[in-house]
């Protein structure tokens, strides 16, 4: 399984600090937003938490990743670009701390003021904000790049854009935005909106993919070199405008950032052990403990640290595609899953040792209680009753083998199931009724070695119900652009959730993704009772109904049998080298956007 970023403290606030107080304070500009209550931060912060405001800067980071690039321009739908330039060239109004579920601080805005119950948002720029090329930011920059972005970009940006039912400028630094219905969190996602430089833009069409232009930006990081699918170097911009904003301090200190581009995971890994990369992070235990004795970690080159988190598991595993006939039927889902031996798998892979994935927020305090649902939870579900699946709220669990290899427990349920389904062993093949044989394609992608691994297993398991199925691999390319259409039966599906969860659920599970390209539903599910939950969780008046609203989400996604769960890790492994350090106190999301190398420094960096 290829090295992913979302696959990852020492201390932890407490569950009243992850959402506060009901509803937002009396409207009036503040230097921060929360979702619930208030900012932990005062106006005057130093510092995030998380980050050391001492640290010395300089030094050169080398990241590895598997794949290829095809695109600068992170914010539209074409092409493939390095994941982290989202993240790292490009700044937005606010800026989120990762020690708060959802909490935003000023960046680009000196302020924001934001109606209590969700009508409108307002920012003010700060003076002395600056692109890169050393003009500056104006509210018609603002303006054109939410408009910009919410019918030309990513589909990630056009569902808030769709709320907005005006835009316009306040005075000269000021810029408002009302809804088209009440969001309370519609205020924080408009203050996380990229901000782009119009003039540039000029003449060009925005959605185009390439690499012929190298957007200007606010950030910290510039686009200093690169070749196309081979490497990108961001270097630290002397003259960045907001050094010495608090937001800032102890953040970006190492000079340059360079993403090295590689075929598969084995290339990436000797590219590691022989020094050309800054760190690695491995998602196998098995491998964490047998692969990285190498010399230059016995000698202490190479420190192997323990990042811990408790955030939400999110959904790993492979996923079927219900637009397709051969998985309409929940049994047939069902059967796939109890024949998936994940107890002999793990054992094989990862010495048992990974915890597997028991629901799509497990692992974190948003998680569906065992059991059949109560209270608030039931209530919610409760006017869904009768076109929800078996298991959302009478309680569902995932099947657990005996650990060995024939599973045969899981294959008598599994036979069982498609014979409800109107399947027959005929001639060794299941045949459904009309006599076609059951069988699908399992879509992977190059480089994909894990993956691959896990699949095997469960093909031959598979073969023992008499289903074949086709597994099919391609580059990054085509597997872009297939799953962007849902040309696929069964892939590798992963999906990251954050503590905070809120619209962004509608573009992973929402129906308008059924027919849609480019959504994050590849299972195809169009289920109502999701949409109304998550639309419970943007407007909940108090901690109890949020947190209800999200444990009976995750019931339905669960016993939806959209994903065949893998496992996940509630700490990550990152190996590196010894200079890199990053600070003691760590954030409650741990190893996540903003963490490396944002917050890491090198030590007597040259």
């Amino acid at each position: 399984m290829r090295s992913v970023y979302f696959q990852m403290a020492k201390r932890f606030f407490a569950v009243s600090v992850l959402i506060g107080a009901a509803g937002f304070a009396n409207s009036e500009p503040q230097h921060g937003i929360a979702m619930y209550g208030d900012p932990a931060l005062p106006p005057d912060f130093v510092s995030l938490p998380y980050a050391n405001p001492d640290a010395p800067t300089g030094g050169r980071f080398v990241d590895g990743q598997v794949g290829s690039f095809d695109s600068l321009n992170p914010h539209i739908r074409k092409g493939r670009v390095p994941w982290q330039l989202r993240f790292l060239a490009y700044e937005s109004l606010m800026g989120r701390s990762y020690d708060e579920p959802f909490t935003l601080y000023g960046l680009l805005a000196e302020s924001i003021d934001a109606d209590p119950e969700g009508r409108w948002v307002e920012f003010t720029l700060r003076p002395e904000a600056r692109f890169s090329d050393g003009s500056p930011v104006t509210v018609e920059d603002v303006l054109w790049s939410y408009e910009t972005l919410g019918t030309q970009g990513h589909p990630r940006y056009a569902g808030a854009w769709a709320k907005v039912a005006k835009a316009e400028a306040v005075g000269e630094r000021g810029v408002r935005f009302e809804f088209t219905e009440k969001d309370r969190e519609l205020a924080l996602i408009m203050g996380l909106r990229p901000i782009l430089k119009k003039a540039q833009w000029d003449g060009v069409d925005f959605a185009e993919s390439g690499t012929d232009i190298i957007p200007i930006s606010t950030a910290p990081y510039v686009i200093d070199d690169f070749e196309t699918g081979r490497f990108v170097s961001l270097k630290r911009d002397p003259n960045y405008w907001g050094r010495n904003l608090g937001f800032r301090r102890g953040t970006n200190n190492i000079d340059e950032i360079r993403m090295e581009f590689f075929g598969d995971g084995t290339a990436m890994f000797e590219a590691f052990k022989a020094g050309e990369l800054s760190t690695m992070r491995e998602s196998n235990s098995a491998k964490w403990a047998s692969n990285y004795n190498f010399p230059a970690v016995q000698s202490g080159e190479i420190v192997k640290s323990l990042i811990p988190n408790k955030r939400p598991s999110g959904i790993t595993g492979f996923v079927m595609n219900t637009r397709r006939d051969t998985f309409k039927d929940w049994r047939v889902r069902e059967a796939l899953i109890q024949a998936f031996n994940f107890e002999f798998i793990n054992q094989t892979l990862n010495g048992g040792e990974q915890p597997r994935i028991t629901s799509y927020f497990s692992n974190s305090v948003l998680g569906m209680n065992p059991g059949p649902a109560t209270g608030k939870v039931a209530e919610l579900l409760a006017p869904f009753a009768s076109d929800l699946l078996p298991g959302a709220i009478d309680g569902y669990t995932l099947p657990v083998s005996d650990g060995s290899e024939a599973n045969r427990a899981g294959i008598r349920k599994a036979n069982a199931l498609l014979q409800e389904a109107g399947y027959s062993v005929q001639d060794g093949v299941m045949t459904s009724a009309d006599g076609k044989p059951l069988t699908f394609e399992i879509l992977l992608t190059q480089g994909s070695s894990e993956n691959q691994s896990v699949i095997d297993i469960y093909v031959e398991a598979l073969k023992r119900l008499g289903i074949t199925p086709t597994v099919t691999t391609v580059d990054d390319a085509q597997y872009k652009e297939r799953t962007q259409v849902y040309d696929f039966d069964m892939t590798y599906y992963r999906r990251g959730l954050s503590l905070s969860p809120g619209n962004e659920q509608l573009l992973y599970w929402g129906a308008s993704g059924v027919t849609e390209p480019g959504s994050r539903n590849w299972m195809g599910m169009n289920v109502p009772a999701a949409e109304a939950m998550v639309a419970t969780m943007l407007n909940s008046p108090s901690q109890d109904d949020y947190r209800a609203a999200v444990r009976a989400l995750d019931r339905i996604l669960i016993s939806g049998r959209y994903v065949i769960p893998l496992w996940f890790s509630p700490i990550s492994m990152i190996a590196h080298k010894k200079e890199l350090k990053y600070p003691e106190n760590l954030p409650m999301y741990g190893d996540w956007i903003g963490f490396q190398p944002d917050v890491w420094w090198i030590e007597n960096a040259k």
